[in-house]
């Protein structure tokens, strides 16, 4: 419970004697560039193969005839949407980016940047962790929504060229009893699991104390929280929105 108590006073001080809006959308696209753009191709891969691998083993345990193989397509696109685009990727990211911002964050702390940026009248918290989070906030669903086009893409290409079922029969199962719903769904899951890995992580780097053993051990931990974290919050998204 203090831990928890001190990241909730952490969370209060990123708005206590905020920075200006113009230097914040500045650093806010600095962070968004490397939280974004830097992750894309380990995106685009775990997703791409998630993908592929979900269509090979679905057509592998649906041996009964009677069900139609364009259930296939229909069975990626659920898990995709509601589950494996969203969460895999949150997991992913929080090991990238929740590394490295808690990485960056601990060696700015031992290196008292951190406390050169008090002695000049700046507010740390606000000037060096709103960006990070509002950069999440910002690049985590549209990361989401790749992942859902690849990952789906990469089912597609799976089932077709190992014959599994025709290209024409998943189409067909991905337009079969879709509900839009689950798009709102997985976005709200993206913003909430975004929040998650920059504040722990942030929390995690910004206390760190000691020297480079410590920075390394605050960048583990902050992907195992960040982690549990998505875990316990994916369960709640779907118990209070389902």
């Amino acid at each position: 419970m203090k831990t928890f108590g001190s990241f909730l006073l952490f969370l209060s001080s990123l708005v206590k004697r905020g920075e200006s809006p113009k230097i914040l959308s500045q650093r806010t696209i600095d962070e968004a560039i490397l939280i974004g753009i830097d992750s894309i191709f380990i995106v685009a891969v775990v997703s791409s193969f998630i993908g592929a691998v979900t269509c090979v083993q679905i057509a592998y345990n649906l041996t009964n005839a009677l069900i139609p193989r364009s259930t296939i397509g229909f069975m990626v696109r659920e898990m995709t949407i509601l589950e494996l685009a969203p969460t895999i990727t949150s997991i992913v990211l929080a090991g990238k980016v929740g590394s490295n911002i808690a990485g960056g964050l601990g060696t700015m702390r031992i290196t008292e940047q951190v406390d050169a940026l008090e002695v000049m009248g700046l507010n740390p918290s606000s000037y060096l962790v709103t960006p990070k989070i509002i950069a999440s906030l910002l690049v985590f669903p549209m990361l989401v929504i790749i992942s859902m086009f690849l990952s789906i893409l990469g089912g597609y290409l799976a089932g077709t060229l190992s014959g599994a079922l025709s290209g024409q029969e998943y189409v067909t199962g991905l337009r079969s009893d879709f509900i839009p719903y689950n798009i709102t769904f997985a976005l709200i899951k993206s913003i909430v699991f975004a929040f998650l890995v920059s504040s722990i992580s942030s929390y995690q780097g910004y206390f760190t104390e000691g020297g480079a053993l410590e920075v390394g051990r605050a960048s583990t931990k902050a992907v195992t929280n960040s982690v549990i974290a998505i875990l316990i919050a994916d369960y709640l998204c779907a118990q209070i929105l389902l």
